[in-house]
């Protein structure tokens, strides 16, 4: 079979690949242009086609497997290209390049809020924070499993009271005043 004769065998399959394109994309354009790139690919290949074989089903499988591709290459490109939504000012705070001198400041305040607990109630908490269970911190400290979780839910509260301007967003923001 000439290259020709091959051509035009295949532009005859473009209907029917575009109703099999639409059941991949299921939308017009984007299934012409599956059509599009598989007609390109079984031209291109025309030489690893075996006469005597099932044209429709190697074109089938070809536009198949191109689907497949350009599918794993948008969701690789989607979860590495960050997306508008994600650069809002809301969402700035989580960025890589966040100001260092702030984190300073933040941990400072932290230190000096965990500072300010006693000892009964900063005990407990930092062993928690570190990774202790519950059941090792009071065999640790020779009290009950009950009182360990008490202490450690009454530091949190104290801290989260004493650092309630982070929790509320106003630390950070620019305020602007008339």
């Amino acid at each position: 079979m000439t290259r020709i004769e091959f051509n035009t065998l295949v532009l005859r399959q473009s209907s029917s690949l575009k109703l099999y394109a639409l059941h991949f994309t299921k939308d017009s354009d984007d299934a012409n242009d599956l059509v599009q790139d598989t007609l390109l690919k079984a031209i291109t290949y025309y030489n690893k086609f075996k006469e005597g074989t099932n044209l429709k089903g190697w074109l089938y499988t070809i536009m198949k497997n191109t689907f497949i591709n350009n599918y794993r290459r948008l969701v690789k490109v989607n979860n590495v290209v960050i997306q508008s939504d994600d650069i809002l000012p809301a969402n700035l705070l989580y960025s890589a390049t966040s100001n260092g001198a702030e984190g300073k400041f933040v941990l400072e305040d932290v230190n000096k809020a965990l500072s300010n607990l006693s000892e009964e109630y900063y005990t407990p908490f930092t062993m928690y924070f570190e990774g202790y269970k519950y059941h090792e911190i009071a065999e640790e400290l020779s009290i009950p499993i009950g009182t360990v979780k008490t202490r450690i839910h009454v530091a949190r509260k104290l801290l989260k009271g004493q650092l309630k301007d982070y929790s509320a967003g106003r630390i950070g923001k620019v305020v602007y005043e008339d």
